[in-house]
């Protein structure tokens, strides 16, 4: 890949898994009534039809590794297990009070922190819990995140029995070097194990995340990390970007020096090989930094232009409504997103006082729902249109005077009420969903928001 374009195009940008992204939301008009206002309508239009998906926020995490941005809190005592999953059942039975009809769910993820920090029971306990007071889709989609540190047998049998059929497991890199660069120190013989206790146990979708750009991370290690992960023959596959953003995450990515940190063309060299391994290990590019097997749900849902992306990542399902539930979580009405008080003690307390801990959020303005619909289709299939008027928003010449420099740079094709972008564009896929995020436009950052989009 040319190194004009690399140089010209490796800027701050957003991952965009909402749009608009969360330095851009506007408290200004939003209260907590108003968001319940837009989910109770969004609730109201899908519930029947497609039903609603849940996301829970499961913080707790026994050591700190320093490539996370999630929200997390580190500790060895596993007392905290029922206290909290008592509260994420309150604020569920909270939400469940504001609705007319039992919620159907679609799709629930439990995310973290470490999801199997917590026990078995507790496990089997919140998810009881939710049901208590809801029902399954008829097409249900149930996924955690497992650490293949801490994730038993016991663990997957239980949450294969409660419905739970996909299961990701956070590889990152197997190099020593790098891992403890990173604090996360795991064997391949403990991904192995809980890869293959999946497989034999049921799961139709076992994924491994992987990361480049690590510290210290060579060529070597990617080509190890993938020649490694490729024996186990996961359904898909994540390949993330490393976000190096120490101005955000603090002393956890101050353990190393900046140039120990791969960049530009060094960086784009690790994905670009590791990317042409997994292609020739039959793994398919789905949106963005994501790859799967032609057997699994989300390289059909690609193929049949039904993939989405969410505050979860990518998703083969799509529902209107999603909840989070736990600390820090964020919910999407379609008609607004809200986000949860991140500090526990305090996240706790609105729950005493019988509140729903919504504290910021976005109401989405007509403008906001249009170029969220772009966003939206570029990254799940690297193409939009504005063919349908309701698609048009009045920047719409600006965005494809933008767009003009990166048709050049054979990065996108401009047709005559749309756009493409090539297969040398996907890699700028961020840049390129850049040009249609007006509120950035118009309010350029003075300060470091985003990581690098390359």
């Amino acid at each position: 890949m040319a190194i004009s374009l690399l140089q010209k195009y490796n800027v701050p940008g957003p991952r965009y898994t909402s749009y608009p992204t969360v330095p851009y939301w506007d408290d200004d008009y939003f209260s907590a009534k108003a968001w319940i206002d837009t989910l109770k309508k969004s609730f109201n239009e899908t519930n029947a039809t497609e039903g609603i998906s849940l996301y829970i926020h499961l913080p707790f995490c026994e050591s700190m590794c320093t490539f996370c941005g999630c929200h997390k809190r580190i500790t060895k005592n596993h007392s905290v297990e029922h206290p909290y999953i008592t509260a994420v059942l309150k604020e569920w039975k909270l939400y469940c009070a504001l609705f007319d009809e039992t919620p159907i769910i679609k799709e629930i993820h439990l995310g973290g922190g470490t999801p199997t920090f917590f026990s078995v029971q507790n496990l089997e306990d919140l998810i009881n819990g939710i049901f208590s007071h809801a029902k399954k889709a008829e097409k249900y989609e149930f996924s955690f995140e497992g650490h293949p540190n801490n994730t038993t047998r016991a663990h997957l049998q239980k949450l294969y029995d409660l419905g739970f059929r996909r299961v990701s497991f956070g590889v990152q890199d197997y190099s020593e070097k790098v891992q403890t660069a990173i604090h996360r120190h795991q064997s391949f013989h403990n991904v192995a194990k809980v890869t293959f206790w999946a497989k034999e146990i049921g799961y139709t979708s076992v994924g491994h995340d992987l990361i480049f750009g690590l510290p210290f991370q060579k060529l070597d290690d990617v080509i190890d990390t993938i020649e490694k992960t490729k024996s186990l023959q996961p359904d898909r596959l994540a390949f993330y970007s490393y976000a190096h953003v120490p101005w955000i995450k603090g002393n956890g990515q101050r353990g190393f020096k900046d140039e120990d940190v791969p960049k530009d063309d060094e960086k784009r060299n690790l994905y670009e090989i590791g990317k042409q391994l997994l292609f020739e290990n039959d793994y398919l590019e789905i949106g963005m930094d994501h790859f799967a097997l032609k057997t699994d749900s989300l390289y059909t849902a690609f193929k049949n232009s039904q993939l989405h992306r969410n505050f979860m990542g990518y998703s083969a399902s799509k529902t209107q409504v999603m909840i989070g539930l736990g600390v820090s979580s964020i919910s999407d009405s379609w008609y607004s997103f809200a986000q949860n008080e991140k500090n526990l003690e305090d996240y706790y307390q609105l729950l005493e006082w019988d509140k729903i801990p919504v504290v910021k959020g976005h109401l989405l303005t007509t403008e906001d729902l249009i170029i969220r619909k772009h966003i939206l289709n570029l990254m799940c299939q690297f193409e939009t249109s504005w063919d349908n008027r309701s698609n048009y928003v009045a920047d719409i010449p600006s965005i494809v005077g933008q767009l003009e420099e990166m048709e050049k740079d054979g990065l996108v094709q401009i047709l005559d009420s749309g756009i493409k972008i090539t297969e040398a564009g996907r890699p700028f896929v961020r840049n390129i969903c850049m040009a249609f995020d007006l509120r950035l436009k118009r309010k350029l950052p003075t300060t470091s928001l985003f990581s690098m989009t390359v």
